[in-house]
This record gives structure tokens, sequence and C-alpha cells, in this order.
């Protein structure tokens, strides 16, 4: 990310994405933060937390609702899974049970946005052209949940229209999030999409994902280990070398 932000000119922005403040702890930031600093990765700047930009996320939502574009939901996640859904995994689709239900606002903070069926088109700068269905893939889209918690997809589409993010770079695990925050993008006004590339992801032995929730090494035990950041980052490129950003 910092190679090519500095290819194009461009500058690197420091997001912290606290959107699920159930999930989101001030010792996993500083862990975040210290890492980087460690790898010697500065940003160029920091934008605000999502957690402090509830009112503009509320705003656009607002306009949103008034342009009939999004409705309240009362599905909870068990009812959806009980359908063959459970938005917003890739693999699932939510089947638009509330569109029509006219579900009291008052009655939950939940709000899902329309996605009508229709492909969105755009170049990865690793993997070529790509195309998606959002209504296929995961259908109404959840910006929302019933805790009041504004979602992923959402925050980082009103974040990176309001602070004019060009290129996004991001695991591909991410890829089939990219048709659906292209096609809320435009909803939301924007004209110009930024350019993605998904990178490839350091995978364990059969393909699977490192995670955390399985005891991967991280970069922290890395370190404890004596690695320095020069063979941490040495050891990550190699890993990577088929998804480095295309010259």
């Amino acid at each position: 990310m910092w190679r090519e932000a500095g290819r194009r000119g461009g500058c690197v922005l420091l997001r912290i994405e606290d959107h699920d403040r159930t999930r989101c702890r001030p010792e996993y930031e500083a862990a975040i933060r210290e890492d980087l600093d460690w790898l010697g990765f500065m940003p160029d700047a920091e934008v605000p937390r999502q957690s402090d930009r509830g009112a503009r996320y509320t705003e656009v939502l607002a306009d949103l609702e008034a342009r009939g574009l999004a409705y309240p939901c009362s599905c909870s996640r068990r009812a959806i899974a009980s359908t063959g859904g459970d938005e917003p995994n890739a693999e699932t689709r939510y089947p638009g049970t509330c569109r029509d239900r006219r579900v009291d606002p008052a009655s939950t903070p939940a709000r899902r946005v329309r996605m009508v069926p229709g492909s969105e088109r755009f170049d990865d700068l690793r993997l070529g052209p790509q195309e998606q269905d959002p209504s296929e893939q995961c259908g109404d889209l959840l910006v929302r949940d019933r805790n009041g918690n504004w979602t992923y997809q959402f925050c980082v589409t009103v974040d990176d229209f309001d602070q004019s993010v060009s290129l996004v770079v991001r695991g591909e695990d991410l890829l089939a999030s990219t048709g659906r925050q292209v096609r809320l993008a435009r909803m939301i006004g924007r004209t110009v999409m930024p350019q993605y590339l998904h990178h490839g992801l350091i995978r364990k032995p059969g393909g699977v994902k490192l995670s955390k929730s399985d005891g991967d090494t991280g970069v922290r035990d890395l370190r404890a280990a004596g690695w320095s950041a020069s063979r941490v980052l040495g050891r990550a490129s190699a890993l990577l070398a088929d998804a480095r950003p295309l010259p």
C-alpha cells in the first residue's frame, strides 16, 4: 500500500474502523499502532475514527430513506440463517423479508439498502476485470444492525467518499464486497470510483487463511521470537510475491 501510494504521488490514511463498538477494545487499537510503528509504516495522515462519525452516517442514511432506497428490518440473524442467508457473508443472501413489510421504524434501529438486480463492473489492479451483482450476492445490504451499530460495508463506503480515497488496497477475502460498495457509493452520490487492488493472503498449508482465533502466529509473536522488522517484511513479501501491484 505504502509503495503504491508513493508511486502515484498519493498519501496513506490511517482510519480506525471501530464501527462495531461491541468488538473494539483500546488495547486492540494500541497493538495495531505499535505493530505499524515497529514495521516502519507511518501514515501520512489520520482521519476521524468511525465511532466519531455517527452524525454523518445518520445523515447519509436519512437521505437514502427519504428517497425510498432504505428500509427498517426486524429480522434476526437466526431468522435470516433459517432462510439460507446471513448477510454480509459473500456466500449467503438476505431474501428481502422486510422489504415490503412496512416495519415500524421506531421498533428497530436496523436498516437495509435496496440492491436492485444488475451488475457492477470494476477493474482490479491485480485480478483484472470483475463483474458482480450485489442483489444476487448479498441481497439488500445491511447498513445498521439491530444493536444500532453501523456496518463495515456502509462506513467504509461513506468514508472513502468523504475522504476522497482513490485507491483501496486490501486482501482478496474482501473482493466480494467491492461490487456492493461501488453500488452503494453511486447511490450516495459518488461519480468517480476508487481503484481497487486485492492482494493475496498468506495462508496455511491446505489454503486456509491465517487466523488469530486459531492461534496462528502474528507480527507480535515473531517480534517476541527475535525477528527483525526487515525479516518479517521480507518473509511476507516472499509469500505474497504473486500479489504485488502491477507495474
